[in-house]
């Protein structure tokens, strides 16, 4: 990855608070969180964090370091430079009329995206892929309006074996 974006994983406690101890602790530093998304792990009581986070190698460490004295942080990754699979998922309301409905449902289906409600005056797509692949949908969609969007932020995992 050649951005500044990097990738951190963090396997945590899943006890209460522990997300807003990593976000505050981030917040005051001034890190820019892009994105982070939480959820349960295979391991009953340990929840995985993913965190997108801006800045340069030095500023990543310093936030690295600042992460593993979070009590309830039990291990952390970069995987930044990894190999990995990521990915995103959205749901996006978009305005939908009788006229211009069949057009969204082919834009929809090119992107391998679905169509999760309908309604009279909108449509609710489900799209789950890469951040560009989010962004190009998104911008074929904003040709008809968008109502509404839900975005989960970039999950993320190595290929092959997990880092040790």
């Amino acid at each position: 990855m050649t951005s500044d974006k990097h990738i951190l994983v963090a396997l945590v406690n899943d006890r209460p608070g522990v997300l807003n101890r990593v976000a505050s602790m981030l917040r005051r530093r001034g890190f820019n969180i892009d994105s982070i998304a939480v959820g349960h792990t295979e391991k009953e009581g340990i929840s995985r964090m993913t965190i997108v986070v801006g800045g340069d190698a030095s500023t990543i460490e310093q936030a690295r370091k600042q992460l593993d004295k979070v009590i309830d942080v039990i291990k952390l990754y970069d995987i930044t430079d990894e190999s990995v699979v990521d990915r995103e998922l959205a749901l996006i309301k978009v305005k939908a009329t009788p006229a211009t409905r069949s057009e969204i449902i082919q834009i929809v289906d090119i992107f391998r995206a679905n169509i999760v409600d309908v309604a009279a005056d909108s449509l609710i797509v489900e799209v789950t892929g890469d951040e560009d692949k989010l962004s190009s949908l998104l911008k074929l969609l904003s040709a008809f309006g968008i109502k509404e969007i839900a975005r989960t932020g970039r999950l993320a995992m190595t290929r092959g074996t997990p880092p040790a």
